[in-house]
């Protein structure tokens, strides 16, 4: 326990001193000896803290169904191997561990690129990745994925259950915290310290390489911006012939306000070269 609460603290004293200093300071280079994404102290029981968690093995008909295509290699797969590949060049340049994928508005599909590149960085042995549902209001991962029972990470963000209760792991090094019930307050919940506090009592446990936080549609309600703060950086899902150019102005500027903005993913796009597209729909 005395090293748990020695790695919040150390992980709390760090975002705050990243959030003052994110536009003045360079950025710190990754050692390439490292394993991890950001200078947090892994645990050395890390593998076995993994394996406890609750296993899940979603059916690939399932996934195929729902167009998450990430879980093995080979061409459906390139688009988001491509976009976690430049993800990783950033986080590990710039000492990031969080990112958050959010959307203008509704049905952009930023949920599917979220399990798409978290089952892509799966894939990716000596990386631990986290991916936390912070849709509260419509969760869908769950759904998603054919995952059954009464799993609830709002219950862990609020400070009333224990993260290994409604963590499952796919894989050895990938874990999900879903949500089965909408939350109405979820703002008044992502604003409050509890989640906070929680979020960093998971990564000095756990210790995830990356932790992907697919984070609610940005112009519909303010719970994105509420848990802005406690978010590394950020990338916009926008949705082909859905998606107008003032959404995309507006959202970014506001993003950019308040976190590192890394940019523009453009989704659903039906016209591609032949190159580009791998039949599901989905265009990088």
């Amino acid at each position: 326990m005395d090293f748990i609460q020695a790695a919040i603290e150390r992980a709390r004293e760090e975002r705050r001193r990243r959030t003052e200093n994110a536009r003045e300071a360079p950025a710190r280079p990754r050692s390439p000896h490292k394993a991890t994404v950001a200078n947090v102290e892994t645990p050395p029981d890390r593998d076995a803290l993994w394996a406890e968690l609750t296993e899940f093995q979603p059916r690939d008909k399932r996934l195929e169904r729902n167009l998450i295509v990430s879980q093995r290699a080979g061409p459906q797969a390139k688009h988001f191997d491509m976009i976690r590949t430049r993800l990783l060049h950033q986080l590990r340049a710039n000492n990031w561990r969080r990112v958050a994928i959010t959307s203008p508005g509704s049905a952009c599909g930023k949920t599917t690129l979220a399990l798409n590149l978290a089952l892509s960085l799966g894939r990716q042995p000596d990386l631990y990745t986290l991916l936390a549902e912070f849709d509260l209001r419509r969760p869908a991962m769950a759904d998603l994925i054919g995952l059954g029972g009464g799993r609830q990470f709002s219950n862990v963000l609020a400070g009333d259950a224990s993260a290994e209760e409604h963590l499952i792991r796919i894989g050895s090094n990938l874990a999900l915290a879903t949500n089965r019930r909408p939350v109405p307050d979820a703002a008044e919940l992502l604003q409050g310290v509890k989640a906070g506090l929680a979020m960093d009592a998971i990564e000095a446990k756990f210790a995830p390489d990356v932790v992907i936080c697919d984070m609610p549609p940005l112009l519909l309600t303010d719970d994105t911006m509420a848990f802005i703060d406690q978010i590394d950086c950020v990338l916009l899902v926008a949705a082909a012939e859905r998606t107008n150019m003032e959404e995309i102005e507006k959202c970014s500027a506001e993003l950019a306000a308040r976190c590192n903005f890394l940019g523009v993913v453009l989704n659903k796009c039906r016209y591609l070269e032949r190159s580009e597209s791998y039949g599901y729909g989905y265009g990088y």
